[in-house]
């Protein structure tokens, strides 16, 4: 199995040293060099064409947004942003993703000489899932880097399912690799008084803040990171903290959200499984299930629990979807019960 081959841009020594270190920790992933800048990168593109590129937002003589634009148009190449945490590098980092870059990851902290294990999944993931959009195959063997948590590990699975009865909906969504662009796409149609919705968008810590503020601007319906203790509410979209699972709840007539610290659940933290599962508990029939682009299978058991419990459950179609791993693998369990483009979803849910 031919390896993916990963040029890393950075300005800092150590953030190069770093990311090295995990990236060739993975015998799936090659690092065939690194840059200091733009200008030295493009004397590296003359001699190799990676298969992705991870790319700093803030360098001297060119930034990573300048950089990106000129890389897109004259040849693209899968690119993973990498940012730091502050409010300003969110920002510059959405608008990388909306220039073409696939993901965003968490540079590397200056005085940490190793990232923990669960830090270093996060990051090759999101390089094969990079280097999936260019392929659109998955790799020839899959590698499991450290055993697999389940949901159980935070929401263990019940066999009761009853609750006091309620017709309000409320619609549980999972994304991805390619998933914020997608989830514009889908908000931006709904009518302001659609139904109350959570969303699991994998994304580091303090950006699903900037996301959610973004989209807010942009749409019909009130979008917020989520709070602990938020109710979910027609006109509402809730979007899982970075870095913390986030659970639908009922109290009563009332849903809202709990929101903590935990385990990295299918490899991620907000888990799409864990809030798929709290969702099959708490809203069973009342719950419409949506999975969208992304790579692995987080969310396809948790959706088959959900369908299982009575929801009704779409995944967007392979035509439209950055990278078909997560709706693959949730309709290859058979929880979906439709499969639609991503511009047919909003008007399905609200048929519903």
């Amino acid at each position: 199995m031919t390896r993916i081959k990963v040029l890393i841009i950075d300005d800092s020594a150590v953030v190069r040293q770093t990311l090295t270190e995990i990236l060739s920790s993975d015998p799936q992933i090659e690092v065939v060099g690194s840059a200091s800048d733009p200008y030295v990168a493009v004397e590296r593109l003359k001699e190799i064409v990676p298969d992705v590129i991870t790319l700093d937002v803030e360098m001297p003589h060119m930034d990573g947004i300048t950089f990106l634009k000129k890389l897109m148009s004259q040849h693209p190449i899968p690119v993973v942003m990498c940012s730091t945490l502050t409010e300003e590098g969110s920002q510059t980092a959405f608008k990388a993703l909306e220039y073409g870059a696939v993901d965003i990851i968490q540079k590397p902290k200056m005085g940490i000489k190793q990232f923990i294990e669960e830090s270093r999944i996060l990051i090759c993931d999101a390089v094969k899932a990079a280097s999936l959009t260019k392929r659109k195959k998955a790799p020839a063997a899959a590698f499991h880097v450290a055993p697999k948590l389940t949901a159980d590990a935070v929401l263990p699975k019940v066999i009761n399912k009853s609750m006091i009865q309620t017709t309000e909906k409320v619609v549980a969504v999972g994304a991805s690799t390619g998933g914020t662009e997608a989830l514009k796409a889908f908000l931006e149609v709904l009518p302001e008084d659609a139904p109350g919705m959570v969303i699991v968008q994998h994304m580091p810590e303090h950006f699903t803040r900037a996301f959610a503020n973004r989209l807010n601007g942009i749409c019909r319906v009130t979008v917020k990171e989520a709070e602990d203790d938020d109710t979910v509410i027609r006109g509402r979209v809730l979007i899982a903290p970075g870095n913390k699972h986030t659970l639908l709840k009922r109290s009563g007539a009332r849903y809202y959200v709990e929101v903590k610290e935990g385990p990295l659940v299918s490899r991620h933290r907000p888990s799409v499984d864990v809030l798929f599962r709290s969702t099959a508990r708490y809203a069973g029939k009342n719950a419409i299930g949506v999975i969208m682009t992304g790579m692995g299978d987080d969310g396809a058991k948790g959706m088959l629990e959900m369908k299982e419990a009575g929801a009704y459950n779409i995944a967007q179609d392979e035509a439209s979807c950055v990278v078909f791993g997560m709706p693959k693998e949730a309709i290859k369990l058979g929880g979906v019960d439709r499969v639609l483009p991503l511009a047919m979803i909003a008007k399905e849910i609200i048929g519903l």
